[in-house]
């Protein structure tokens, strides 16, 4: 009998015993392909040899070593390591737990060094379940129902989704920049904003990209007033879309980035990047955490930096994101009910509508579960969880992305589609 919180559902009906690769494996032996990546984490895959051993090693010098109490090489290699990824500019790093408490510390950041409250979001965004990230979150209303009063000082801009508002990409992107600078006129001056915060790619609401006009207009606006731009990477980030990080297809730079996810191969660790001069602007004691920069967390982060760098698991994203993406292609000419496939490397959301082309979530609904039938693993998205999500791991290889899309296509058929 299990005395798991009844709230905590699995969306499969796999108990795993072991994870190998992109498989993974229950007692009796039985595999399936593994192509959500624990929403993005094992990266590298699981248990990958190389972040296995230096976990290993790692477990038997020193487990936890406190970080605001004493110092140790990992932490500190790490953020060397780290920032030969990120633009020069962001020279200083800040390590924690999780996605949201990254989140919550580049808000708290962005105050202080403002001196200003107020915080713009864009709609359709994820950015955590803590009270400040959930504030900030409007992908659906399970994050937020219930959980009121939440931080206040937030507005909400619109972001350019193309596909559900049926315009060409131009004529939406001008629109939303229009709205945002209609915010500045109605809901939050920019003598009063603090930051925006936006995902490069948001995951939750259906795998949307930005746009190159859409990122350069947000930039240009920032500098003209004075606002911070954080760009919240942890789903998008860290390779997945075929580009260290996703903020980097819009010819930008943020002045805060936020990581976690891919960061250490399945081990909790988040983090924040900003300028020197910028995270210096934050106040006495408003960093640290228990189990921020955990030892064992901070190896398993330097090894999948070795394994990312050793085996060109960015380009590998992105070559394997394109095939992935021409095959999904392929089996949306052969099913109607698949309406769009969006999204970057090997980031990718799957439409599924009806035959009035609205949002499909039953559907999809089944069509993951006949898939895990069919051995393979995927999750869903999208305010009616109507988006199929296709996350494999960095290391997946054109015969696994073969192998997902034919027992996809088996699941179509079980469910009639």
């Amino acid at each position: 009998m299990s005395h798991l919180s009844p709230l905590l559902k699995p969306s499969s009906r796999i108990q795993a015993d072991h994870g190998k690769g992109c498989y993974l494996y229950d007692e009796a032996g039985n595999s399936w392909l593994d192509f959500t990546s624990g929403i993005g984490v094992t990266g590298t895959g699981h248990c990958h040899p190389t972040v296995v051993e230096a976990v290993r090693e790692q477990a038997g010098k020193l487990i936890h070593g406190q970080y605001t109490t004493i110092s140790h090489d990992g932490m500190h290699t790490l953020t060397d390591r780290l920032y030969e990824k990120l633009p020069t500019s962001l020279d200083a790093i800040a390590l924690f737990n999780s996605g949201s408490e990254a989140v919550e510390a580049g808000i708290r950041l962005a105050r202080h060094a403002t001196g200003r409250t107020n915080i713009i979001a864009f709609t359709g965004g994820f950015h955590g379940r803590t009270n400040a990230a959930a504030a900030l979150t409007t992908s659906t209303t399970k994050v937020r129902t219930g959980f009121h009063p939440l931080m206040a000082g937030v507005c909400f801009s619109p972001f350019p989704h193309t596909y559900r508002y049926g315009w060409s990409e131009e004529e939406t992107v001008a629109f939303c920049l229009r709205e945002l600078d209609h915010l500045f006129l109605t809901q939050s001056t920019p003598a009063d904003t603090a930051a925006m915060i936006i995902e490069p790619v948001q995951g939750e609401y259906g795998y949307y990209p930005a746009t190159v006009a859409f990122m350069q207009g947000l930039r240009e606006r920032c500098d003209r007033h004075g606002i911070l731009l954080i760009a919240d990477e942890i789903q998008a980030g860290y390779g997945r879309t075929g580009a260290f990080w996703s903020h980097s297809h819009f010819d930008i730079v943020p002045d805060i980035l936020l990581t976690a996810k891919g960061l250490a191969s399945g081990f909790p660790l988040s983090g924040m990047a900003a300028s020197t001069a910028l995270m210096g602007k934050g106040l006495p004691g408003s960093q640290g955490g228990t189990y921020g920069a955990n030892a064992v967390s901070c190896a398993a982060a330097l090894a999948t930096l070795d394994v990312i760098e050793e085996e060109s698991l960015v380009d590998n994203a992105r070559q394997r994101g394109a095939h992935m993406l021409k095959q999904l292609h392929d089996l949306q000419q052969r099913h109607s009910c698949i309406d769009e496939i969006r999204g970057m490397g090997l980031m990718l959301g799957m439409e599924i509508t009806n035959r009035e082309r609205q949002p499909d979530g039953e559907l999809a609904g089944k069509l993951v579960s006949a898939a895990e039938d069919e051995g393979l693993l995927l999750l869903r998205c999208g305010t009616h969880g109507q988006v199929v999500r296709w996350l494999p791991p960095l290391t997946v290889q054109n015969t696994e992305i073969d192998d997902a899309v034919r027992a996809f296509e088996g699941a179509l058929t079980r469910a009639g589609a």
